[in-house]
C-alpha cells in the first residue's frame, strides 16, 4: 500500500532542515501503524509526503503502486479524495455545513447528486454514534463529536488509506478513548491500511507496528502479532 525508497525531505536554501532523511519504509494493506517521535522527529513531513501534499527531495514515494512524484497535480488530488482519508488533530470541518453536508462532502466532490450522497452520509452518521446531531453545525458540537464527524468523514468512500495526523490531540482521556475504539473498530471492518501520527502511547497501543523517528530517520520499528494489551 505505502512504499518508500531512499526518501529525503529537506527544507531551506541556506541553513537546511533534513526533515526526513534516507528513509526506507513499506506499509501493507489493512496494516495498522503508530508513527512516534519527539516534535521534529518528521512525522508530519511523512504524512505530508504519503498524501501528496509535498514532494521528496530524494528518493520514491509508492501509494497504492503509483509514484506520486510521476503524478500530476490534479492527479495527487483526485488520488487524495478517492482513496485517502484524512483524519487531523483540529477536526478541519467546514465551519458552516452541518455534520451531515460534511459528512457527504468527499461524495459531492466526487460528482454524487445531493440525493444520494446525503443518505449516505446520514447512514455513517448513525454508524458513530451521531444519529441525532446530522443538523448541527461543528460549533453546537463537542470535541468528541466533531472528531466522530472527521472520522465519518474520512470514511464515507471507503478509502484505502486512512492517515490520522494526532486523532486524539484536542480531546480529553474519555472522549479519546471512545475515538480510538470507534476508529479501531471500522478500521477493521472497511480493512483500511491505519498510519496515524501521534504521541499518546494509549492511541499507538490500538495498532500492530509502531514505528519510532528521530531526526528524520526510523530508529524502531516494532511488529506485534495483535494490538498490544493498552489498546483493547
Amino acid at each position: 500500500m505505502i512504499q518508500l525508497t531512499g526518501v529525503s525531505k529537506s527544507y531551506g536554501l541556506g541553513k537546511v532542515v533534513q526533515a526526513v532523511s534516507g528513509m526506507n519504509l513499506q506499509i501493507g494493506p489493512a496494516e495498522r501503524v503508530a508513527v512516534m517521535g519527539p516534535s521534529g522527529s518528521g512525522k508530519s513531513t511523512l504524512l505530508n509526503l504519503i498524501c501528496g501534499l509535498d514532494g521528496p527531495t530524494a528518493g520514491s514515494v509508492k501509494v497504492d503502486g503509483m509514484e506520486l512524484s510521476a503524478l500530476s497535480d490534479d492527479a495527487r488530488t483526485r488520488l487524495r479524495r478517492e482513496k485517502i482519508g484524512m483524519i487531523f488533530q483540529t477536526f478541519n470541518l467546514l465551519p458552516t455545513l452541518t455534520a451531515l453536508e460534511n459528512v457527504a462532502f468527499p461524495l459531492r466532490l466526487q460528482g454524487l447528486a445531493k440525493k444520494d450522497a446525503e443518505p449516505r452520509a446520514a447512514s455513517m452518521l448513525v454508524r458513530v454514534g451521531l444519529k441525532d446531531r446530522s443538523s448541527h453545525r461543528p460549533d453546537e458540537l463537542s470535541g468528541g463529536e466533531r472528531q466522530r464527524v472527521a472520522i465519518a468523514r474520512a470514511l464515507i468512500f471507503r478509502p484505502l488509506l486512512l492517515l490520522g495526523d494526532e486523532p486524539t490531540g484536542n480531546l480529553d482521556s474519555v472522549s479519546g478513548e471512545e475515538i480510538l475504539r470507534l476508529l479501531d473498530g471500522l478500521q477493521h471492518e472497511y480493512a483500511s491500511t491505519l498510519l496515524m501520527v501521534t504521541h499518546n502511547s494509549q492511541a499507538a497501543g490500538y495498532c500492530n507496528r509502531i514505528i519510532t523517528l528521530h531526526d528524520g530517520r526510523i530508529v524502531k520499528d516494532e511488529r506485534f502479532d495483535r494490538a498490544p494489551a493498552t489498546g483493547r
